[in-house]
């Protein structure tokens, strides 16, 4: 799949859920932050440019050889990591002052695994920002029937696959319900702290099916880590 990521979203940072991902992770000059689910790096990279340090880490060795590319081409000094980002031991003793991670948790399993990694890497006060294609609103612009609603429902959590061609149609996705995120992330110490609902692209606007009512394609947060008594 690596060679279809790359020609669907190749260096682009500029599709809704991406720029308002971008825009919750605020001024990050001076800041060292781990990107999750780094692809062909298109978000560290950017990210870098705005001043910070970059750790990327994927389990995909084939994306992982497009970002290594783009960084011999172009040397920002980006740092990328072979591994299982939801394994216990990922990044031992090593912290951040944030957490990225763009359109990745639907793809990753173990959301739990990740996000307890996700608060012992963050500093005190650091954040943890993510897209995700909006758990309410998946596979509206379906072409073709799809594993997901109305057969099964938002109440069913699991795997689904879209009927398009689009990433959803390719890798499918899992799908939780809100509540699961929001609970999630409280049960690990990660406190809701922004969240944005974009609007949809142009292109996505051309794909809306006629007469459907506009919904949000993603949904964009940013949660903050607290401690034990529950301040920042």
């Amino acid at each position: 799949m690596a060679d279809f990521y790359e020609e669907r979203s190749g260096r682009s940072v500029s599709d809704p859920g991406t720029a308002a991902l971008l825009d919750l992770a605020g001024d990050v000059s001076g800041r060292h932050l781990l990107e999750v689910g780094c692809g062909q790096g298109r978000v560290a990279r950017e990210l870098t440019r705005r001043g910070a340090t970059l750790t990327g880490v994927d389990i995909s060795a084939a994306m992982l050889a497009k970002a290594r590319a783009y960084e011999a081409a172009e040397p920002l000094g980006i740092r990328y990591l072979h591994a299982d980002v939801t394994a216990p031991d990922v990044l031992e003793g090593q912290g951040f002052d944030g957490v990225v991670c763009n359109y990745g948790l639907s793809d990753i399993d173990d959301l739990d695994g990740l996000l307890a990694n996700v608060a012992r890497w963050l500093r005190p006060g650091g954040w943890f920002a993510f897209s995700l294609l909006h758990p309410c609103f998946p596979g509206w612009d379906s072409d073709a029937p799809s594993s997901w609603p109305p057969d099964h429902g938002y109440f069913r959590e699991g795997w689904w696959l879209a009927g398009n061609t689009g990433y959803r149609g390719r890798v499918g996705a899992s799908h939780r319900m809100i509540s699961t995120y929001l609970n999630s992330l409280i049960g690990h110490g990660l406190m809701l702290d922004r969240a944005a609902e974009p609007p949809l692209s142009t292109d996505m606007e051309q794909r809306r099916p006629p007469g459907a009512v506009p919904v949000p394609f993603c949904l964009v947060a940013r949660a903050v880590a607290v401690n034990l008594a529950g301040s920042p």
